[in-house]
């Protein structure tokens, strides 16, 4: 795993959360076909660059884009 991989998978998750609106991380599955392990990667990519808020609720961690 490298920084340019991990940066395309935010991509692809970026893209889906601006196409559908809030996510949890079972529909970005869905959505982009990438691994948990990789979403989470790319969340975490996404929330240092300040674009997504990230939220826990009782069943899934649900994510949107911030603006």
């Amino acid at each position: 795993m490298n920084v340019e991989i991990i940066g395309t998978w935010a991509g692809e998750v970026w893209n889906a959360l601006n196409e559908q609106g809030t996510l949890g991380v079972k529909q970005i599955k869905k959505a982009t076909k990438l691994k948990e392990k990789e979403i989470y990667a790319a969340l975490g990519w996404l929330g240092r660059e300040g674009k997504v808020n990230i939220a826990e609720d009782e069943k899934d961690v649900m994510v949107s884009l911030i603006g």
